[in-house]
């Protein structure tokens, strides 16, 4: 297993770990945080283990991340209209 998926289920990991604790903000903080983190990872995966697996890694990340998902699709909907 390539360092960088083993970072990337780190960050899988630490995502859902911070996701149990409750916090005042809704998490928005640590979203930002994580998404920073999450986005130059997910592309050092794609160039390590190909299109696929990072595709699988993306997938994950949206599950976990779902709310700043939902936004920015609300926000595309509204930026094209």
């Amino acid at each position: 297993m390539s360092l960088s998926l083993v970072l990337a289920l780190f960050w899988l990991v630490t995502a859902n770990v911070i996701a149990m604790f409750p916090s005042k903000d809704h998490h928005w903080r640590n979203a930002y945080v994580l998404i920073a983190i999450g986005v130059p990872l997910l592309g050092w995966v794609w160039a390590q283990n190909g299109f696929w697996v990072a595709l699988l890694v993306l997938v994950a990340a949206m599950s976990i991340l779902r709310w700043p998902v939902i936004y920015l699709t609300r926000w595309m909907k509204g930026f094209f209209r």
